[in-house]
């Protein structure tokens, strides 16, 4: 059976949602999804593994950081996981959950990389950091908020095949 099939069920589905969601269960999908988790996870262990093997105890601002790295490296790869043993369309949700992750993962770098230019740079390089920090999670922001939308649409539209069938 088709992915058309599999999503459609044969029942009169609106065209745009039968595109929606079998783009949502599409191989393609599964292989960014895949792609997802792998460099998440393996980014988490490279730091891991890097961390690891120091001679010497890190500094606390260094562990504090190491930490951070493999806690997005891990959740980017709990995301892929989680995504990629759905078997049924997630109607964007994991669209607003990938939003969520790279807001909270921009808002960290951004105010760690503030503090840091305060306490150790110039006045040039605390703004230029504070505004590039602002952009990612502006960045994010917009496109948490657009998954949002979307995850909104597909669940009306999906609402409304429900009560148009008997």
């Amino acid at each position: 059976m088709s992915e058309r099939n599999i999503v459609a069920g044969g029942a009169g589905v609106p065209q745009g949602l039968e595109r929606a969601l079998a783009a949502e269960v599409s191989l393609a999908a599964r292989v960014r999804n895949l792609a997802v988790g792998l460099a998440g996870g393996g980014a988490a262990a490279l730091v891991a593994v890097l961390w690891a093997t120091e001679p010497q105890p890190l500094p606390v601002r260094t562990r504090l950081a190491f930490a951070g790295l493999i806690a997005v490296g891990l959740a980017w790869a709990a995301f892929a996981s989680w995504t990629l043993t759905r078997k049924r369309p997630l109607y964007a949700r994991d669209r607003v959950l990938a939003g969520r992750i790279a807001l909270a993962a921009a808002s960290a770098t951004a105010g760690a990389g503030t503090v840091l230019a305060v306490l150790r740079g110039t006045p040039v390089e605390v703004l230029v950091t504070a505004v590039t920090g602002l952009a990612l999670v502006v960045a994010a922001g917009l496109a948490l908020r657009r998954a949002r939308v979307r995850h909104r649409e597909l669940l009306r539209l999906r609402d409304a095949l429900r009560q148009e069938t008997p």
